[in-house]
């Protein structure tokens, strides 16, 4: 599955985007640089290039991962808080038109998910998911060895799942009645505002707490592990998922890992996937997305 062209890998993200070559499932040279603020389309666009740029003379096609909703090559949707006025952007086809590459374009979390089924943890696995949980939760399928694609880019968006809610009413998503999304319930961002409310700093603060024995901070640690532990079970039983790869900043402890396990172990045993850490690390989106394109270019 993973060959040895070399390919061009874009990541770009609300704060940062990185540009690397992927040969053979690794990354062999890499850049980086502030994505550009206001993130307009055309400015994301212009920095991509500048940064790609030096490293495309050498690469066979491009790989794009970015954030939001991409179906076909264009980015339909994402945050208007991260990148303001994308919408139907045609992202694959003006970076290739600058690069002269053929050019694919994933969402981050499908790339990321792509890489470690490639090249990473979820080699050999045939029904595969990664999440990672983070700033926000992500997630990517492969399904008989295929990663899920959907022509409205809604491919797995378990973080927009719903499960009950305990969060503050005011954000842009409200609950729906005693519910809301599960990204709300268990991200870092989720955590760390919790943390805040026990007088902690951020979410790896109140991680520390609840790993140190801190009762009130494992309580809130716990039910994050629990919800992510629930969608496992509930994924499995709909798609026959064998094995989860858990990446992210969250994600990635050995506390939570051990708490998701812990929880999954209450369902049935059919609906118990393997549960392990990704192995890729941050690299996971750019190695799938150059992966992907050479797969696919």
């Amino acid at each position: 599955m993973v060959k040895d062209t070399t390919l061009l890998a874009l990541d770009i993200g609300g704060t940062s985007m990185r540009a690397a070559l992927v040969q053979a499932g690794r990354i062999t040279e890499r850049l980086e640089a502030r994505t550009p603020k206001p993130s307009t389309p055309q400015a994301v666009i212009a920095a991509a290039l500048e940064l790609a740029a030096p490293l495309a003379p050498r690469a066979a096609a491009l790989g794009v991962a970015c954030a939001g909703a991409v179906a076909l090559g264009r980015v339909t949707a994402t945050a208007v808080h991260t990148f303001p006025g994308w919408a139907d952007v045609p992202l694959a086809e003006e970076l290739s038109a600058g690069v002269g590459l053929p050019s694919t374009a994933l969402n981050d979390a499908r790339a990321a998910a792509w890489g470690e089924y490639a090249a990473g943890a979820g080699r050999g696995a045939s029904e595969f998911m990664f999440i990672t949980v983070s700033t926000g939760v992500g997630a990517g399928l492969i399904l008989d060895g295929k990663l899920h694609l959907a022509a409205n880019g809604l491919d797995a968006e378990l973080g927009f799942v719903s499960v009950p809610a305990t969060w503050t009413p005011g954000t842009d998503v409200p609950p729906l009645g005693e519910l809301g999304p599960l990204e709300f319930e268990t991200s870092g961002t989720a955590l760390g505002a919790q943390a805040k409310r026990l007088g902690l700093p951020d979410a790896r603060a109140l991680a520390d707490a609840a790993e140190a024995g801190n009762a009130e901070a494992d309580a809130i640690y716990s039910r994050s592990a629990a919800l992510i532990a629930w969608k496992i079970a509930d994924i499995a039983a709909l798609l026959g998922v064998t094995r989860v790869a858990l990446g992210g900043s969250v994600g990635l402890r050995a506390g939570y890992l051990a708490r998701v396990r812990s929880n999954l172990s209450l369902f049935p045993e059919r609906y118990q996937p393997q549960v392990i850490h990704a192995e890729l690390g941050a690299d996971a989106g750019l190695i799938g997305a150059g992966l992907w394109a050479g797969r696919s270019g």
